[in-house]
């Protein structure tokens, strides 16, 4: 799905609800999908799937879904490394002073945004707290 023209997006970060909605083929998601040179997951939000496909009735047919689609060539899993953490320590203070905390996952999903330089895909509001954060907002 690699992206071509001026509206490319170089780095695009998915959290949990892009990929759902990707999963349910949002014209919007598909979109951004298109226009990406990469696609980028971090690890938190494969946990949330995870999670979630556990409590659903297909589990095996969803992981093996994903598991198909993280191996093309232009997607990627986003591990958390020490910088993702001082990503981390420094949102989660700065919005527990301000009095506007968002969930951990949250959080550690726009410290992963942060620290590989993507715009992050998303249908949730609450990123767009996150001063500094390149959110790519979509409505469902």
């Amino acid at each position: 799905m690699p992206a071509s023209g001026a509206d490319r997006v170089r780095r695009l970060v998915l959290d949990t609800s892009a990929y759902s909605h990707f999963r349910r083929g949002h014209a919007g998601v598909l979109d951004a999908l298109v226009r990406a040179e990469r696609v980028l997951v971090p690890v938190t939000v494969l946990g949330e799937l995870e999670a979630a496909f556990e409590l659903g009735t297909r589990a095996r047919d969803n992981r093996r879904v994903l598991d198909d689609w993280l191996d093309e060539p232009f997607v990627d899993l986003v591990d958390t490394t020490a910088s993702v953490a001082r990503h981390y320590g420094r949102l989660f203070s700065t919005l527990k002073r301000e009095g506007t905390p968002l969930p951990v996952n949250d959080i550690w999903i726009a410290a992963a945004t942060l620290d590989c330089g993507g715009a992050l895909l998303t249908f949730d509001r609450d990123f767009e707290r996150i001063r500094g954060l390149d959110v790519m907002r979509l409505d469902i």
